[in-house]
């Protein structure tokens, strides 16, 4: 049985009143808006006389009862605005019922109504809606937060000290954080903006956006654990992508010369503030190109996004402000790894990386070949120092299953990520097209799937098969959505730009929650 407020019970007993009084308090038909509130106080002006018959809708904020008269605050999705209603206006005839019991004893903050007016401005020079008619459009059974502000003594700036501040809760119950703290909508809205920069980029440069299954019966492209399903009709097990790469590349060899994807992968490994096992990434892969021509169109995509959200190519981070400005930086791997800790990695076995990481103070576990040391080692002492975009270039063959051999650099292949503020935002190589080396490749990962790494990739006899129909040179391109939105955002945490993160179970209990299967 619900368990319900003081709160809580009084809303539901005004709802009754309300269906007594013969109102609906979830009305059908459609409540026409021709007006925004943002719009208004953007645009109105007293000589103009403009504004003359609005309608507009959203969420009451706050009331103050005067008597006869009443000032709100309504709240849409572009913002708020003053409210003044009248009792006779909005009640002309004999009739007051309206705003005598609606309006000022059973309407509840939070309640969705639609209101019909005209602006002007309050003689304190407020811009405001004279409220000619007004309608409950939505109950709210349940009290929004309270939202309190006070004023930082060193700063001068408002700082909320009360409300929905606790992270793990905004988190779960977005849809009041999103009322409740309205700032966080920006950052939605700048990764919406973001999405929308790149494609326009890439749509631009003739690419074609295609969309490749999520459900995959062999999982493929990254190196990363699965989640795993069961298809009941053919009776098989199906994995949730972890990549698209493998399918794009099948486009590849199909004829397309230019084909990109903004798509959901999901990877079952750890959780923090820069993972989450369902992430958004676009992958991009174009014939006859190599990853030189990669990284400089990166570079200019990168800068028009932060031209796009910001206009300009510095964006603050935390205590970092970072120029996308063209060109970056660019180190080969070795070349990082000796800048940072003083170690070469050119040429050494399995057993000197593993002396050098237990030198260096880096975790390893005896599962771990050779590309996997290195990268530990990079992780630790290399990528949290890169702060500003650099191209990190030129990996050792054994941590890059699908890129192509080093045209000049034995043991190298041609791959490039680019860190920014001490993360991967991309990845990308010249792509191996070689059908016999890739073979060779997926057979070596499965022998470090045998010593026990969870991560190897399988080995994958259809696109094996595609390439041997033949894939021109390309240059494939992963970039992570979410790590790039939190920093043109200056979000502190993969969670502030997702709309609905991954979170534990609540501790509550549901008569209709799922039953965990036998």
């Amino acid at each position: 049985m619900q368990h319900l407020s003081e709160q809580e019970t009084i809303r539901r007993q005004k709802l009754d009143e309300l269906r007594n009084l013969g109102i609906d308090p979830y009305p059908s038909e459609l409540f026409d808006v021709n007006f925004y509130a943002q719009e208004i106080q953007d645009n109105y002006h007293p000589e103009l006389n403009n504004f003359q018959e609005v309608s507009l809708a959203g969420r009451m904020m706050s009331v103050r009862v005067m008597g006869k008269a009443s000032f709100a605050e309504l709240m849409d999705a572009s913002g708020r605005i003053q409210l003044y209603i009248n009792r006779d206006e909005i009640c002309p005839g004999e009739d007051k019922t309206l705003y005598n019991s609606v309006f000022k004893k059973l309407v509840d903050l939070g309640d969705f109504v639609g209101v019909k007016g005209h602006v002007f401005k309050t003689q304190v020079g407020e811009t405001s809606v004279h409220v000619t008619s007004f309608q409950l459009l939505s109950k709210s059974l349940r009290p929004l937060p309270v939202v309190k502000t006070r004023k930082d003594e060193a700063t001068g700036e408002e700082v909320v000290y009360d409300g929905l501040t606790d992270p793990e809760t905004r988190y779960r119950q977005r849809y009041v954080d999103l009322v409740v703290n309205p700032h966080v909508r920006e950052a939605f809205i700048k990764r919406t903006q973001l999405v929308q920069a790149m494609r326009n980029y890439l749509n631009d440069k003739g690419y074609l956006e295609v969309e490749t299954p999520i459900l995959q019966p062999l999982y493929g492209g990254a190196a990363a654990r699965p989640f795993k399903t069961h298809h009941n009709t053919l009776d098989m097990t199906l994995y949730l992508r972890i990549a698209n790469e493998l399918y794009l590349k099948r486009l590849i060899v199909g004829g397309f010369d230019g084909v990109y994807e903004f798509s959901k992968d999901f990877r079952n490994e750890g959780m923090s503030r820069f993972h989450n096992p369902e992430f958004t990434q676009m992958e991009l892969y174009v014939a006859y190109k190599d990853y030189y021509w990669m990284m400089d169109l990166v570079e200019e995509m990168v800068e028009k996004v932060a031209l796009a959200l910001h206009g300009k190519t510095e964006v603050q981070v935390g205590e970092n402000l970072i120029n996308f400005q063209r060109p970056w930086k660019r180190y080969t791997m070795a070349e990082s790894i000796e800048h940072f800790t003083g170690f070469n990695i050119d040429g050494k076995s399995e057993d000197e990386l593993r002396a050098a990481a237990k030198d260096l103070k880096v975790g390893l576990d005896p599962s771990m070949g050779k590309a996997k040391i290195i990268d530990e080692i990079f992780g630790e002492h290399v990528e949290p120092k890169l702060i500003q975009p650099t191209f990190i270039t030129d990996y050792p063959v054994e941590m890059s299953p699908l890129a192509k051999k080093h045209r000049s650099k034995p043991g190298l292949v041609e791959r490039f990520e680019a860190i920014c503020n001490g993360k991967e935002i991309c990845n990308a190589f010249s792509e191996l097209n070689d059908p016999i080396d890739q073979r060779q490749r997926f057979e070596d990962q499965l022998e470090l799937g045998k010593r026990g790494d969870t991560e190897a990739m399988v080995l994958d006899e259809d696109f094996l098969r595609a390439l041997e129909y033949g894939m021109p040179p390309t240059a494939g391109l992963g970039i992570g959505i979410d790590r790039l939105s939190m920093i043109m955002t200056n979000s502190n945490s993969i969670q502030d730009v997702l709309f609905f993160p991954q979170m534990k179970p609540e501790n509550t209990k549901s008569e209709n929650a799922p039953k965990p299967e036998a």
